[in-house]
């Protein structure tokens, strides 16, 4: 087992939550577990797909799989059921809070940039700054629980 890889454990809690392995139809499909050993590798490394070690298969391969299951909704699918499954065993503190930039407000005043002098709307960079101070947030991360052990 590599460093980043799934114990046998959590393989088990996993697997059955997975789409089949062997399609009704056409090409069977690489192991689901080594691809999700091969996203994890990305996940936990920091490193581009293009750098994944080829013991995980070819990077497009695994990189295909993980952006087909996102918008499939699998990811969000397996982590209910992770969570549901944890909550019935009673493994799960729900008292915990977060916090994050979704709900954390700024004064009104906190995106406007000072003007220079003499010029009508202010530097470009400033326009640029004050409006990202201001923009959504582009986050794909999702509120955890804290699962003890």
């Amino acid at each position: 087992m590599g460093r980043y890889e799934l114990t046998d454990a959590q393989w088990e809690r996993l697997e059955p939550l997975l789409p089949p392995e062997k399609p009704r139809t056409g090409r069977p499909n690489h192991s689901h577990r080594r691809m999700i050993n091969g996203m994890l590798w990305i996940a936990r490394s920091g490193a581009p797909w293009r750098d994944l070690p080829e013991r995980y298969g070819a990077f497009g391969t695994v990189a295909s799989r993980f952006y087909r299951w996102r918008r499939a909704g699998l990811w969000q699918r397996i982590l209910e059921a992770l969570q549901a499954r944890a909550d019935r065993q009673g493994r799960v503190d729900w008292s915990l809070h977060f916090v994050d930039s979704t709900i954390v407000r700024a004064h009104q005043h906190a995106a406007g940039a000072r003007k220079a002098s003499g010029e009508k709307g202010g530097s470009t960079a400033r326009r640029w700054a004050a409006r990202a101070a201001v923009s959504r947030p582009r986050s794909t991360s999702a509120p955890r629980a804290k699962v003890s052990r």
